[in-house]
């Protein structure tokens, strides 16, 4: 299956639908970007179509193949000309993410703190303050998790160590 994003006037992912190969085929049997648009065109009467690959990611492909448009697009993202890319539309309240070129996704300006998933607290980014920051759990005589407000911690990327607020 194919996959095609439909964009707006100004490259913006609307939606993204899926088209049997047999419609991408060009008179050679060969996958035809361009014949899977004017596929689109005539089903949907829409004219700005772009195709993506559900198997890349940032710029890499899930199964060892050629990543394709940096990244697999969802509603929100935009299509990127001048990089030939899809990029992820920057988290909500989040203006101080950077893009990465590399990759097309916004980053925050502070790297992700090393975690592993058994650890048994939130991490969250905090936009305000411009750091890591999480809630230490507690766990009470019948083994309930809960995160008091007052248990918070914030990472210091000069230390690689969390500091009590």
């Amino acid at each position: 299956m194919a996959h095609f994003a439909k964009l707006s006037d100004d490259n913006v992912v609307l939606s993204v639908e899926v088209v049997n190969d047999s419609d991408c085929l060009d008179e050679n049997n060969n996958e035809s970007e361009a014949v899977g648009i004017a596929h689109q065109k005539t089903v949907h009467g829409w004219e700005l179509w772009k195709q993506c690959s559900y198997n890349t990611n940032e710029g890499q492909h899930s199964l060892g193949g050629t990543p394709f448009r940096k990244n697999y697009p969802g509603i929100g993202d935009t299509y990127d000309s001048t990089r030939d890319a899809f990029i992820r539309a920057r988290p909500s309240g989040m203006n101080s993410w950077i893009l990465n070129e590399t990759k097309c996704i916004y980053e925050p300006p502070v790297s992700r703190p090393p975690y592993t998933t058994e650890d048994e607290w939130q991490l969250s980014w905090s936009e305000s303050n411009q750091r890591w920051e999480r809630k230490t759990p507690t766990t009470d005589s019948e083994g309930n998790v809960t995160f008091p407000e007052n248990m918070e911690e914030y990472w210091n990327p000069n230390t690689s160590s969390w500091v009590s607020i």
